[in-house]
């Protein structure tokens, strides 16, 4: 698949990176293992010793993660990829280096440029709500490890009509379908917002709000930025009423390609409930039945629906061979589409590449 590659990608939660261990993973079918060093930075390389190309992740870190020494035959290697130590020889042949991949650790993400090209860390996209500093209201930050190609996944984040169906009773209802759809561009960011008003509550909404069933304005506002990273802004409020006199929350919701057919989702949630009075073990209750919901939906719910999705479009010739429908409601998801193909182009031209 043509993956983007001169942009970066979340790897993983900064808090699934402790000291002293290495994380490998895979993103846009790279072998990658990350780990911090010495000072506690967050560092990526390639997942693959010179020698006998074994992974490095099957390795151990030394002096507090100073060097990297491979499982195998101990060569140990800094992290700038350089192989420090040869314990065969006193010599260190010149071929033995790993590449290194510029990292991040940004809005509790670890984020790694795979290009060539100098990395711009102002291209990372904003979740600063997602701070450390903010854990009093971030829910459960967790990754779940989709059987899908990110792109169909792109595509159902941006289409929010699809609730009223595959999440009745959950994140939407029959009343809700015929929202209102509005698409707007800045820059290299989209924004794709919906709107139904006056609808009985979400069901996850209602256990935020009053939790009377009573009528509400029901709002998802989602921003993409390229490839896929998503955050969405939903709640609800009196209908009529200013949003800020109900209840919000902002979901991330980041796309990390494996492979053609592989999607890591990291997803999380903050929560805005000033408006209700609660006890600090209810609002710890709410949050955890939110987070509960959400993985049910995303898991047992969109999942199945995009494999069985993925699954034809394989049998009918592959994720292209066939030309879908369009309806009205997809407008965001093919702006989306569009747009990536365009940046894609723009960001993978040849550019001064980093050094070795």
């Amino acid at each position: 698949m043509n993956f983007m590659r001169n942009t970066w990608y979340a790897a993983v939660w900064a808090q699934d990176l402790p000291a002293d261990r290495l994380v490998p993973v895979t993103i846009i079918g790279e072998a990658v293992v990350l780990f911090r060093d010495a000072a506690g930075k967050a560092t990526a390389l390639l997942d693959r010793c010179p020698h006998r190309l074994v992974p490095l992740h099957l390795g151990r870190l030394c002096d507090g993660g100073a060097r990297l020494q491979c499982g195998y035959h101990g060569l140990e290697f800094d992290g700038a990829g350089r192989c420090v130590r040869n314990p065969h020889s006193d010599r260190v042949p010149t071929a033995a280096k790993v590449r290194a991949f510029p990292v991040v650790e940004r809005h509790s993400l670890i984020w790694v440029w795979m290009g060539d090209a100098a990395p711009c860390e102002a291209q990372i996209p904003d979740y600063s709500a997602f701070d450390e500093c903010n854990n009093a209201r971030v829910g459960r930050r967790e990754t779940i490890e989709l059987d899908v190609n990110y792109q169909l996944m792109t595509d159902n984040l941006l289409d929010l009509s699809h609730v009223s169906f595959l999440h009745d009773g959950i994140l939407g209802h029959a009343d809700m379908v015929r929202g209102n759809i509005e698409v707007q561009q800045e820059d290299n960011t989209l924004y794709v917002r919906r709107a139904t008003p006056n609808v009985a509550p979400p069901g996850m909404f209602d256990l935020m709000f009053r939790r009377d069933g009573q009528p509400v304005d029901v709002w998802a506002d989602m921003r993409w930025n390229a490839p896929a990273s998503m955050l969405n802004y939903a709640g609800v409020c009196p209908p009529g009423g200013e949003r800020s006199a109900g209840v919000h929350i902002l979901g991330a919701h980041i796309l990390t390609p494996v492979s053609e057919f592989r999607t890591r989702y990291h997803v999380a949630a903050v929560r805005y409930d000033d408006t209700v009075t609660r006890s600090e073990e209810e609002a710890s209750e709410v949050m955890q039945k939110l987070g509960d919901l959400r993985r049910h939906a995303f898991k047992d719910q969109d999942e199945p629906m995009v494999m069985a999705q993925q699954d034809a479009m394989i049998r009918a010739g592959g994720l292209d061979a066939v030309e879908p429908l369009l309806l009205n409601i997809d407008v965001g998801p093919a702006r989306a589409r569009r747009l990536l193909e365009t940046l894609r182009q723009q960001a993978d031209e040849v550019r001064e590449p980093v050094e070795a």
